[in-house]
């Protein structure tokens, strides 16, 4: 064999193997030793609790992939939750009088579908309106979403008096506690739009219009992408998750309360960029955002039946979102050299 000519490298490249698929073999690490700490963690019972905890944030996340793919961001997802859960429980209670009502009172007010379009509704108008101060006003979306994760909170406790909304008729508390078979309905839920949102992004132009602003807005352009229609779209997309996230979380918890979604969105996003989704766009895949968002879970899942601090599973998952990052920046300037 001629050594001028060296034979190329056919050995595994493990690091890109695990750029690739770092999330799902954490995700089955932590399944594995917590099994190991915790016998009651495999109980069927404990991973459904598992997923239907899962499924709200994760509904969200995977608007947010959507934003992030365009190199955007969203921070005021908590905050627009806790609006859209409070209006569409107004709708559902037919106003603020009946809000503590419970049992056959409950049920007095307006049909639970159009609970579901106010807070769908509310979620849209806030994420456009975002969208709007984006790619029009041209104000950067880290500030826009940083003001409206104030404007919408201060909405949401106006609106609401400072207090809650609770008691709500059956028909609307199965959306959040009901179960089909023995899958809770919003675990349902969540991974029929995780597919839906896989087909959108993977086989749809519009799909390939996000990729492609996120990874050069400039030539998107000079290629015919209307890149301000897309942005605009990816937050009225988040928006939508929002409302329809916020209408399953006070059905699941009977209440809707201006406090609601405080620091979801640490989950949210960290479960986007944990799944593989670069914060600096065009690279990401709603696969990788459920199982960041699932990797979340079992983590949140499995400190607390160790009896972790709420506080210090803070800390862990905020070490891991920098990591990820860290990760993300890594690759990305090991993928240039």
């Amino acid at each position: 064999m001629n050594s001028d000519n060296p034979e190329p490298d056919n050995g595994i490249d493990w690091f890109g193997f695990a750029a690739k698929y770092a999330a799902p073999i954490f995700l089955l690490g932590l399944v594995l030793i917590f099994a190991l700490l915790q016998p009651n963690f495999l109980h069927p019972l404990n991973l459904l609790n598992v997923l239907r905890q899962v499924s709200i944030s994760g509904l969200i996340a995977i608007g947010m992939t959507f934003v992030i793919l365009t190199a955007g961001i969203d921070l005021s997802v908590g905050s627009l939750v806790a609006l859209a859960g409070l209006v569409g429980a107004y709708v559902s209670k037919g106003g603020l009088d009946n809000r503590f009502a419970i049992g056959a009172e409950a049920a007095t007010g307006n049909p639970v579908i159009y609970a579901v379009l106010a807070a769908v509704t509310v979620g849209i108008v806030g994420g456009a309106l975002q969208g709007v101060a984006i790619t029009r006003l041209k104000v950067p979306p880290f500030v826009v979403t940083l003001g409206g994760l104030s404007v919408f909170r201060g909405a949401a406790l106006l609106f609401s008096e400072g207090g809650p909304i609770s008691g709500f008729s059956s028909q609307y508390t199965w959306w959040g506690q009901g179960r089909i078979g023995i899958v809770p309905v919003p675990v349902i839920l969540f991974f029929s739009a995780g597919i839906i949102a896989h087909i959108v992004l993977k086989h749809t132009r519009f799909g390939l219009h996000v990729y492609s602003v996120g990874g050069n807005a400039g030539a998107s352009d000079l290629n015919g992408v209307n890149t301000r229609r897309v942005t605009f779209l990816v937050y009225v997309i988040v928006g939508f998750f929002c409302g329809l996230a916020s209408f399953l979380l006070s059905a699941r918890l009977n209440s809707a309360e201006a406090v609601a979604g405080m620091g979801l969105e640490l989950d949210v996003i960290a479960a986007v960029v944990i799944g593989g989704t670069s914060l600096f766009g065009g690279v990401g895949s709603i696969f990788g955002t459920v199982v960041g968002a699932l990797l979340i879970g079992v983590l949140r899942n499995g400190l607390v039946l160790m009896n972790v601090s709420s506080f210090v599973q803070q800390i862990v998952i905020g070490l891991i979102l920098i990591a990820a990052v860290a990760f993300d920046q890594f690759a990305a300037s090991r993928s240039r050299a």
